[in-house]
């Protein structure tokens, strides 16, 4: 079974990425979810990401090192919009990674010094009329890296939900976030 270290959204760490991790768990994996938020959860999703870019984008991907620093060589790496972050910066230069998981964001692998490591298998998911995804750039990220990377696939599922795959906010979505653990259990049974 796989060993995946998860991150959290904007929102912080919240019930329903709690809940997600569960579910990975009771598949039979291990899962790991640093709270980057120092224990600050936010109900708003504006207020979340003001708490995010007050704090720094470069201190939450250092924290994101920090927690992955504490664990073996050989996870998949896993976040959630904002959480992106740290799990595409440590996909990418961390050794002995074993997949990646990019919800609901994307950023551009020039970001973390070049290309997509060949040898690192990733997942990128989102809704296909998500205004974030779609209009900030990280459709052209994921494509881009879809395009470049030998194991990289890209799924869009309908709708306009932002964090669809979280069970406890707003843009839940019960049947896109249901097939998106469908596609990510599959993705870790397969990486064994």
């Amino acid at each position: 079974m796989a060993e995946v270290l998860l991150f959290h959204h904007a929102h912080g760490l919240t019930r329903g990425v709690r809940a997600f991790a569960r579910t990975l768990e009771r598949a039979g994996h291990t899962v790991h979810v640093p709270d980057l938020y120092e224990g600050k959860v936010f109900d708003d999703l504006g207020d979340g990401a003001a708490y995010a870019r007050r704090t720094g984008f470069a201190t939450l991907v250092e924290r994101g090192r920090t927690a992955a620093d504490a664990l073996p060589a050989g996870l998949v790496y896993a976040g959630f919009s904002a959480g992106v972050l740290p799990a595409q910066a440590l996909a990418q230069t961390r050794a002995g990674a074993k997949g990646a998981l990019l919800f609901h964001s994307c950023v551009p692998a020039s970001e973390f010094g070049g290309a997509w490591p060949p040898s690192v298998p990733v997942r990128i998911h989102s809704m296909d009329r998500d205004p974030y995804f779609m209009d900030e750039g990280d459709v052209d990220a994921a494509r881009e890296l879809v395009a470049s990377a030998p194991d990289a696939e890209l799924y869009l599922y309908p709708g306009d939900g932002h964090l669809f795959a979280d069970s406890g906010l707003e843009a839940y979505d019960e049947k896109a976030a249901a097939l998106l653990t469908e596609r990510t259990l599959g993705f870790l049974a397969a990486l064994g």
